[in-house]
């Protein structure tokens, strides 16, 4: 698909980030897009850039709330879409809604876990399973799952539980692969690609509050609060020492340092996705860091896991270890 002009896109997550940046670049070049998210507030900002950006003729852009974990509304999602476009087919499927938690299986809730795992994982699932018809119905489409460097390297450090977040792209990007075989077979109209981004600099940290809170608050709850202070705690900080205010004022600069510190932006990631599906590939490595973490969980897997090798690896992609 070397053109996006004229075709019709499906962008889940597409309030912030690499969501509202793959939003704004495929209305730029001509394409209709229909967006989802659980804010109608992030959505509306979305909406306004790309018409500030300037909307061609025959583009257009809808937005939609669904969660995408719960398939009654992904499906609700699909039928407003088809009405909105006056359409029985969809080109583009960008399956990017993400959130971040639950990362002890210990530590953390089952709900947390779970509910990570169900957004990162069972919205790509769901997605595809909702609009593969619109997709056959079409003369060529291209479904675009977003997994993660943490889809083929399960970690954030030793000092760090990750295991939902990284469980649920690891599920993405297997998924995605077997569908390279699946389309094949059965749909070869219909191609695939899996996403793999380093470090972007989007609001996820933030948005994945917020979602599991089902809030749009920015200040911390009690229940955050906790929950940073045991993090905390578990990292070697008494944090019994610090108050309130110090722990929001610490989320609060974690929040900005992976926005605004990042190598790679969220337009940027989008360009090089748009640019990943325009060329066929299937495997779309997103920043410098996730290529060059790709080689070395590649180069040695047995001791991707140990000290040492976070060591490395933080050294070589730029990481700033303690911060």
């Amino acid at each position: 698909m070397k053109d996006f002009a004229g075709k019709i896109a499906i962008v889940t997550g597409g309030g912030t980030g690499m969501g509202r940046e793959l939003a704004r670049q495929l209305i730029a070049e001509g394409c209709r897009v229909a967006m989802c998210d659980v804010s109608a507030k992030n959505m509306a900002e979305t909406v306004a850039l790309c018409e500030a950006d300037g909307v061609p003729q025959g583009a257009r852009i809808t937005a939609h709330i669904a969660d995408v974990s719960d398939e009654a509304q992904l499906v609700a999602f699909r039928d407003e879409a088809a009405r909105a476009h006056d359409t029985d087919k969809i080109h583009l499927l960008f399956n990017n809604a993400g959130i971040g938690g639950g990362g002890s299986i210990v530590n953390d809730s089952r709900e947390d876990w779970e509910r990570t795992f169900n957004v990162c994982w069972g919205g790509v699932y769901l997605g595809v399973r909702t609009f593969l018809p619109m997709l056959q119905a079409a003369d060529e489409g291209h479904i675009v799952n977003t997994s993660s460097v943490n889809g083929f390297w399960a970690s954030l450090g030793p000092n760090v539980s990750h295991t939902a977040y990284a469980a649920s792209k690891f599920a993405v990007k297997g998924f995605s692969e077997a569908l390279v075989t699946d389309l094949a077979l059965t749909a070869p109209h219909i191609k695939v690609s899996v996403v793999m981004p380093g470090h972007i600099g989007t609001s996820i940290v933030a948005n994945s509050r917020k979602v599991m809170n089902r809030t749009d608050e920015d200040l911390l709850s009690a229940e955050d609060l906790e929950r940073a202070r045991a993090r905390i705690s578990r990292m070697g900080v008494d944090s019994s020492q610090l108050t309130d205010a110090a722990i929001q004022a610490m989320v609060a600069e974690q929040h900005r340092r992976f926005l605004e510190d990042a190598p790679t932006t969220a337009a940027e990631a989008a360009k090089i996705i748009l640019d990943g599906v325009r060329a066929g590939r299937w495997r779309i490595l997103v920043g410098d860091d996730a290529h060059r973490m790709d080689e070395l969980v590649r180069a040695d897997p047995e001791a991707a896991y140990s000290p040492e090798f976070f060591q490395v690896l933080a050294k070589e992609v730029g990481w700033r270890l303690g911060s």
